[in-house]
């Protein structure tokens, strides 16, 4: 499909909108923008001999290009090369194509002579990540921003499953609009603008339109998701996305419990991710992490059929005190001592009329659907 020029407007606004992208120590703020960043990172692969098949916009930021009106909001920037990486060697490539690049976009005070593409990597890269598997041959590089809104560049020479959802399916075509902003004496008029067009990953297009100007959720095989697209699932959930076919959703939802569970077995590295998800994609939304925490509570507590007894319980134990220690962050709690906890009864105790939580000192009543609660005292 192509875009409309009122979308092809907001996308100019999106590739020239400058992104700090934030140095840790003493390493200075590098402002970027994206089309620079893009062109530069695209030169230095095609000197490299790495042909680029094409370049897209892809997820929650063509999302809001495409459907700007439902209050959508866009963190990552996140960008794809269409690559070849047949060895090892072009991935090696590709990682110092992007650290050179950054040199770049250092101020011009700064002398670049003595700083290596690690020490580039240490300042300004929050992470990396290579896939090497029969299926799956792409890397990414995600340079950092304190708010959230990271740049992540990601070099694809194939990848099985491009989505989770329908609704962050999209990918607009870049390459159009790019030699737009090349060639000198071309400028975006409604009169005289590009041909850019949008694909759904998630197959049909106006479906996907729909579910995005509605706000509905569908996905299909959310075991091919690493994650099972569970916490994403949970974060459209507590933005007011509803389930387009609430029959099926339930299904999914037991698949999507399952593959979260099989890539993250251990309590631990469930914590570390939530944590992560958290991080990433609550910022300035302080507020709406307890009631995520709840929604994704409520579908582990509903959905998991995969675990046993005593590890659903650790699970949802962890989940909760994570939600506890964020009201506590936000001052809804003052302190721990205003929180009684009464623990489950044995399974022989007949008599359930119990409250599991009690907020003292006149503070506002919070409610929990009664479960069993466990604390291991250190």
């Amino acid at each position: 499909s192509s875009l409309t020029w009122d979308q092809i407007k907001i996308l100019d606004q999106v590739l020239a909108e400058v992104i700090p992208i934030h140095g840790r120590g003493n390493f200075p703020t590098l402002d970027v923008k994206l089309k620079d960043i893009i062109h530069v990172v695209k030169e230095q692969l095609i000197e490299k001999q790495i042909d680029v098949r094409d370049i897209r916009l892809n997820g929650s930021t063509a999302s809001h290009i495409l459907v700007k009106q439902n209050g959508t909001s866009y963190k990552d920037l996140d960008i794809i090369f269409g690559v070849e990486l047949p060895s090892e060697l072009e991935f090696q490539v590709v990682k110092e194509a992007v650290l050179n690049c950054l040199l770049d976009f250092l101020p011009k005070c700064v002398n670049k002579e003595k700083i290596t593409a690690q020490t580039m990597r240490d300042a300004y890269v929050q992470k990396m990540v290579k896939v090497s598997t029969d299926h799956d041959r792409w890397s990414l590089i995600s340079l950092s921003n304190n708010s959230g809104k990271n740049v992540e560049l990601k070099f694809v020479n194939s990848l099985r499953r491009q989505f989770e959802f329908s609704v962050d399916s999209f990918q607009i075509i870049l390459d159009s609009i790019l030699n737009v902003y090349r060639a000198t004496d071309c400028k975006l008029t409604e009169d005289s603008h590009p041909t850019v067009i949008a694909e759904s990953m998630y197959g049909d297009f106006n479906e996907a339109m729909d579910h995005l100007k509605y706000k509905l959720i569908s996905t299909r095989s959310p075991e091919e998701i690493r994650g099972g697209g569970l916490l994403k699932y949970s974060n459209l959930l507590v933005r007011d996305f509803k389930p387009a076919d609430e029959a099926e959703i339930k299904s999914l939802e037991r698949y999507m419990c399952s593959r979260f569970f099989i890539d993250f077995p251990d309590v631990a590295e469930q914590q570390r991710k939530i944590e992560s998800y958290l991080r990433n994609h609550f910022i300035g939304e302080e507020k709406s992490k307890y009631d995520y925490l709840m929604t994704l509570r409520g579908v582990v507590n509903e959905s998991t059929v995969c675990l046993m007894g005593h590890e659903r319980r650790q699970t949802l134990n962890m989940i909760t005190i994570l939600a506890l220690k964020v009201l506590g962050e936000q001052n809804i709690i003052p302190n721990a001592a205003n929180v009684t906890c009464y623990y489950q009864p044995a399974p022989y105790i007949s008599d359930r009329n119990f409250s599991n939580y009690y907020i003292a000192h006149g503070q506002p009543p919070i409610i929990y659907q009664p479960y069993p609660f466990h604390i291991q005292m250190q």
